[in-house]
């Protein structure tokens, strides 16, 4: 298979059909983000890259970056972070509160917002410097010193945040959160505000389909068994009240944004990112999740 040949065909194909869905416009700052930036990157384990479209402008990774905060508290606190929050899939959308009240303020699993603000909370209690030491984790893994957050879409997020910070607040009132719900929200929306490519993702992201990846620095991010944890999570919760969906069409771990990114991982074979701003009604780029659900039927890489 002529893997690029494949992904320039199912990209001009995707970009010719009409780009339904609407940007997050509820965040002032993705507004002004350009409807029609379409981009592809991806990169197998044996560092075979491609990229189509726009795969080298960066973009707001927003939840994506769920992803990366987890890997980070798993490899610092261990199992230990499970006592405070899930692993099943919550079926409800990403901001809900709904289930936090019957659960006793433990979120279902870490994609969640409140999930996230929990893993969120243990960084801050952790780090000295959290939003710049999340930062360096981030660079490191990604072998690039290029990466930055985004201050116009931090601010942006925590001037609308109302939804955000009620479920900062509801999980203190349970004793969840242990730090300065503002402190906590801080990091969380600066975490959100991280700006990478599809190219910077896919090489960030490579790790969870190559077990043996070190760093520039040659150091191994997670171990085999952390990795396949934090897979399945992907499996299972990665795209909300859409990640059956996903999973069924798909069929590959991956992670969505509402920034219109998505990344998938296929262990042991190879990493791919999409990134078109309009989302379907669930949260999740329109176009990604045709491009993804394409990509894997034709070529019938995916995990089943």
């Amino acid at each position: 298979m002529n893997c690029k040949e494949v992904l320039e065909r199912i990209y001009k194909e995707i970009a010719s059909k009409e780009n339904k869905g609407a940007i997050a416009t509820y965040i002032p700052e993705l507004a002004k983000v350009n409807p029609d930036n379409f981009g592809v990157c991806f990169l197998s384990v044996n560092n075979e890259e491609h990229g189509v479209g726009d795969w080298q402008t960066k973009f707001s990774i927003q939840s994506i970056s769920k992803v990366l905060a987890l890997s980070f508290a798993y490899k610092t606190f261990g199992d230990e972070i499970w006592e405070r929050v899930g692993v099943e899939p919550s079926g409800t959308p990403f901001n809900s509160l709904v289930q936090l009240e019957s659960d006793n303020g433990i979120p279902r699993n870490p994609f969640m917002n409140s999930g996230a603000m929990v893993i969120s909370d243990m960084l801050v209690s952790h780090l000295e410097n959290p939003k710049e030491d999340f930062l360096n984790y981030v660079r490191e893994i990604c072998g690039s010193d290029q990466i930055q957050y985004s201050e116009a879409v931090a601010k942006s997020e925590a001037s609308v945040g109302y939804r955000n910070k009620a479920l900062c607040n509801f999980i203190k009132s349970f004793g969840n959160i242990e730090n300065d719900p503002n402190e906590v929200l801080d990091f969380y929306f600066h975490k959100c505000a991280i700006e990478m490519s599809c190219q910077e993702l896919s090489k960030t992201f490579l790790f969870l389909a190559n077990h043996d990846f070190r760093t520039t620095k040659g150091k191994k991010v997670l171990s085999t068994s952390k990795s396949k944890r934090i897979n399945a999570i992907m499996q299972t919760c990665g795209f909300y009240d859409e990640s059956g969906e996903f999973s069924f069409k798909v069929g590959l771990p991956g992670k969505s944004g509402v920034g219109g990114g998505i990344v998938a991982v296929y262990p042991g074979k190879y990493c791919i990112t999409v990134w078109s701003p309009k989302l379907n009604e669930k949260g999740n780029s329109y176009r990604g999740m045709q491009f993804l659900e394409t990509f894997t039927t034709e070529t019938e890489l995916s995990i089943f």
